[in-house]
């Protein structure tokens, strides 16, 4: 585009619904939508009627792109449904089935109309329309600030609760663990010295699991709920066998030993933090014009008041859902209808079961 000095310019791009929201917060999609938005350079979406091209039947949408905006619309962004301004075509041309209309050959002038709602802009601007037969008073413009299309993606985290116990069946998951069965592995390509360090980790995991049943015995295969109580016991026992556990393999101790359990104590790190479960991690996405906290006491902490925000892993997005803007309710047929077309089909049903069974006069 030209700069704003030497006059700027406005270019209209034709595009399929991905690019109005494709892409989380942080994604290369998304970070496109921000930069266009936030340089105020997002003047309109208009969004098309279907089958309106030779190779494909999908839904098309106009964006308006300019850095010349009228005083009017700056940091504002007009959306336009324009789904319902389009007649039949009278052949098919592939998947061409709709068409704009013109003016001409008896048509109306569809595309002026869409100009004209543009040139309003006016919020909540309406048209009487013709839609499935029906003649309707639908909502076909709307404005918005830059900010309405942006978020902030915060990550909703919850504290870890694990127990604890030395049993039999817990010990036996230490080979499954990968840090454990390392512990038996070398790299080394001297076959030699490589056989001397497996046959040495394959003895260092003997000795581990002999000390883990030492400390079965010893707690009496007790149930800790707390992973400080279970810490001290583990390292007396460690201690006392001499096996030294290092800090992978008391990890991977740890990890054999435990399972998730919400009645058991909160996890916490050695500055006392909660330490986040991870298989209850959760985000949400919260509007850039609403407050973060204010958003997480009303929406969040009801339903889970031991709940936290981890701010670093927060990320602005933007997406523009259009359709959601200018859906449109239609409220269910009544009852009655209802069960009057089940019945129908009942019987339908029913008589097609008698031809084909030739039982008609039974089931009259």
């Amino acid at each position: 585009m030209r700069r704003p000095e030497d006059g700027g310019s406005r270019i209209g791009i034709v595009f399929n619904g991905s690019p109005l929201f494709t892409g989380d917060a942080g994604s290369g999609e998304s970070d496109i939508r921000q930069w266009i938005i936030t340089n105020d350079w997002l003047e309109a979406i208009v969004a098309l009627p279907d089958q309106l091209f030779y190779n494909t039947g999908i839904s098309t949408y106009i964006w308006i792109i300019t850095n010349r905006k009228e005083e009017r619309r700056t940091g504002k962004i007009q959306l336009i449904d324009a789904r319902e301004f389009y007649v039949k075509m009278r052949k098919s041309l592939g998947n061409k089935r709709n068409q704009i209309g013109d003016g001409e050959e008896n048509r109306p002038d569809q595309i002026s109309e869409i100009s004209r709602i543009y040139g309003n802009f006016t919020h909540d601007e309406t048209r009487t329309l013709i839609i499935d037969g029906v003649e309707k008073e639908v909502i076909v413009s709307k404005i918005f600030d830059n900010e309405d299309f942006g978020y902030n993606k915060i990550t909703v985290e919850r504290p870890l609760r694990l127990n604890f116990q030395a049993s039999a069946e817990r010990i036996a998951l230490l080979d499954d663990i990968k840090a454990f069965q390392k512990i038996a592995e070398s790299k080394k390509k001297n076959e030699t010295i490589r056989q001397q360090e497996i046959e040495a980790g394959i003895k260092r995991q003997t000795a581990i699991k002999a000390m883990l049943y030492d400390l079965e015995k010893e707690t009496e295969g007790k149930l800790f709920k707390d992973r400080i109580a279970f810490l001290k016991e583990l390292k007396a026992v460690d201690q006392k066998s001499g096996v030294r556990l290092s800090a992978s393999e008391l990890k991977a101790v740890l990890e054999a030993l435990s399972e998730k359990d919400e009645t058991a104590e909160i996890c916490r790190d050695g500055k006392g933090n909660s330490e986040p479960d991870s298989d209850l991690r959760d985000t949400e996405n919260v509007p850039l014009k609403e407050n973060i906290e204010d958003y997480f006491k009303r929406e969040v902490l009801p339903h889970v008041p031991d709940a936290w925000i981890d701010h670093k892993k927060t990320k602005v997005g933007y997406e523009i859902p259009l359709n959601r803007h200018f859906y449109r309710y239609e409220p269910p047929r009544p009852l009655e209808v209802i069960t009057a077309d089940v019945k129908s089909l009942e019987k339908e049903i029913m008589a097609m079961l008698a031809e084909i069974t030739g039982s008609a006069e039974e089931l009259k």
